[in-house]
């Protein structure tokens, strides 16, 4: 009863009409975002996390027309995976696996139909686990010590993106990267300045969204500067606008199946949606591929993989809201705007700001609501949206990237400083470094040091504080065996397995 009271407060704050509104513009540009080839759902936020700031929103709406984006760009991310065969994200990565065959085969708008049940399925299912699960969760980190926290770090920072990564290894020294950024300022403990180079601007560190904006906005714009344009001539036929409900209705198991799969993976930091999508692919086609359609158009071959990761977007918020600790490359970023806000995710959350965390589930149920409606009619819009030049979106993700940051602390350095991060994350772009672990790095990185520093000093100066705790070893013990399945995911990746046995 405790829960359904809350949910209802959350209710009262999400049907505010600012926040409804925000809710369906949010969803809106998602999807559009995610439509488009190359952004996806991190990019998305992060481009958009400046329009926040300059709105002035409060924290509640803010955080209501990010996960809004979210969640949409998760939606999105289908769209040219079916019609273009170029997926909008990792995770719909899978979706082309059998979405694109169904496509070319005249059934475009049933592949789409499909695909936004099983995402609505999916998404629904996640925010229902969000609901009941969150709070238990945040329940039980309250008995978290220093050492404990200090385990669930080396988990984020060894696991994220490596799991579905081809290379562990530049995986875990981009983490490496990101941590070496956090040091930057006042040591916490003496007050000395640390690689500041004698610059005050730095004392406070790098702005975590500054860099999340130069890493990923500005980055993008330095590789579209050297890409030739992509032509939108592979597009298919879309056929009829609305598809039938049977077609829609077909995989429909396969979505409940997905959409546990998705969930589970979502909870697990570093997972995220692009392992949800992966062993929601393979599960379901060692299942359902009796008669080897898999790969040659089957729906359960697009509901499954939409199911689940539209699944592990929903359950990548809980440990971003009870722990701190982000499951995704989008709540990392979701994080540094929380951080920027003054707002300290974690067990705490849930008591110390209970219409911002019940207001954005609430939210949840709303904008998955709004995207069903708005994915099945307007498919035909969004699909004519992917034969514009990119040449017409850039300018615009500039200028959203320069006067977002400027509004937020009114500092020229700043600006240079985003334009400094946006050169880095092309280098790391060119060599093939993922970005996620450089942002989980300078977000985390902090509060990884404070929680060492506190155990050691219980113990006096004693490292084994921090493997003498159960809860310790039980995360430093799942960290081994996420690593030994990232590290047999890239050798596998290496010897290229075929997706279509």
């Amino acid at each position: 009863m405790d829960i359904l009271a809350a949910l209802a407060a959350g209710f009262a704050v999400a049907l505010t009409p600012l926040n409804l509104t925000l809710a369906a513009i949010g969803s809106f540009l998602g999807t559009l975002i995610g439509a488009l080839p190359g952004l996806g759902p991190v990019n998305g936020v992060a481009i958009l996390i400046p329009l926040a700031f300059a709105l002035k929103l409060e924290p509640s709406s803010a955080l209501i027309m990010l996960t809004c984006i979210y969640y949409g760009a998760m939606y999105g991310g289908r769209i040219s995976s079916i019609m273009l065969n170029i997926p909008g994200d990792e995770p719909a990565i899978m979706t082309t696996l059998d979405g694109y065959p169904m496509a070319r085969a005249g059934k475009a708008a049933q592949a789409l139909g499909i695909s936004a049940m099983a995402s609505f399925i999916g998404a629904t299912l996640a925010t229902v686990g969000l609901t009941l699960f969150a709070p238990l969760l945040a329940k039980a980190a309250i008995h978290f010590g220093p050492s404990d926290y200090f385990a669930l770090y080396v988990m984020a920072f060894a696991t994220v993106g490596g799991v579905v990564g081809v290379n562990p290894v530049k995986t875990l020294f981009a983490a490496f990267l990101g941590l070496m950024l956090a040091t930057v300022g006042l040591d916490p403990g003496t007050g000395t300045a640390r690689y500041t180079f004698g610059s005050f601007h730095l004392y406070d560190g790098f702005d975590p969204i500054v860099a999340i904006v130069g890493l990923f906005a500005i980055s993008e714009v330095l590789v579209y500067f050297e890409t030739l344009h992509k032509s939108s001539d592979g597009m298919v036929k879309m056929g009829r606008a609305i598809p039938r409900l049977r077609e829609v209705l077909q995989g429909l198991t396969a979505a409940f199946r997905g959409s546990a799969i998705g969930f589970v993976c979502g909870i697990l930091p570093g997972a995220g949606a692009s392992l949800g999508a992966f062993v929601s692919y393979t599960a379901e086609k060692q299942l359902s591929n009796k008669d080897g359609t898999f790969g040659k158009g089957d729906p359960r071959g697009i509901a499954a993989p939409e199911a689940g990761n539209n699944a592990a977007a929903g359950g990548a918020l809980i440990p971003m809201l009870t722990l701190g600790v982000p499951g995704s490359g989008t709540t990392a970023v979701m994080l540094a705007l929380l951080i920027s806000l003054n707002i300290q995710p974690g067990p705490l959350l849930f008591t110390r700001e209970p219409d911002l965390v019940w207001g954005l589930i609430a939210a949840l149920y709303l904008a998955n609501l709004v995207l069903l409606i708005l994915n099945i009619p307007m498919v035909g819009l969004f699909t004519r949206l992917l034969s514009l030049p990119q040449w017409l979106l850039m300018p615009f993700v500039v200028m959203v990237s320069f006067i977002g940051i400027y509004s937020i602390s009114h500092s020229v350095f700043d600006m240079f400083v985003m334009v400094g991060f946006g050169v880095l994350g092309y280098v790391l772009r060119k060599f093939d470094f993922p970005i996620v672990p450089v942002v989980l790095g300078l977000l985390l990185g902090a509060d990884m040091e404070n929680n060492l520093r506190r155990a050691l000093s219980i113990s006096g100066g004693d490292f084994s504080i921090l493997v003498n705790s159960p809860i310790a070893l039980g995360i430093y013990a799942l960290t081994l065996a996420m690593l030994a399945l990232a590290f047999y995911m890239a050798r596998k990746a290496k010897h290229g397995p075929d997706v279509s046995d």
